[in-house]
């Protein structure tokens, strides 16, 4: 459809086409409502919990330590430990943990999270090793996720 200058109003071919196929105005198309999910956590089934910005600490609460893996760009990963409790130093524990894996790592301060060590690489395996050996936390309390 071309309006005088002769380039196309896409609205109106919008328009001219839904008359065609439907049989009515496209603005009743147009105008509906669409209501998008506003927070989808995946986890909440497994945990028997649903997360929100009031339970911030439910991980340390429910004394489970998370260990995940997030796959980068190509074969690189990145391995996240999240719910040890406060009264350990974050940084002592990723400083054995870098010497231990010969990996680089963060600690990283998260709102939602709180504080979360990150590893480079896929070091799920030896961070559970790691954390029993040491005797930081209890085998039941440990959740590996990803692939």
């Amino acid at each position: 459809f071309y309006n005088t200058l002769g380039t196309c109003t896409f609205q109106q071919s919008i328009d001219s086409r839904a008359e065609e196929v439907h049989g009515f105005p496209s603005q009743l198309m147009t105008d509906l409502d669409v209501q998008l999910p506003s927070r989808i956590d995946p986890l909440a089934e497994e945990l028997g919990t649903s997360h929100s910005k009031e339970d911030a600490g439910d991980t340390e609460q429910a004394g489970y330590v998370h260990v995940r893996v997030q796959q980068r760009n190509g074969r690189k990963s990145l391995t996240t430990v999240q719910g040890l409790k406060a009264k350990f130093d974050y940084n002592k524990v990723l400083k054995a943990l870098k010497k231990e894996f010969c990996c680089n790592g963060t600690v990283v301060d998260d709102p939602e999270q709180g504080q979360v060590i990150q590893l480079q690489g896929d070091q799920r395996k030896n961070v559970q090793d790691f954390l029993l050996k040491e005797k930081l936390v209890k085998k039941d309390q440990i959740k590996i996720h990803g692939f």
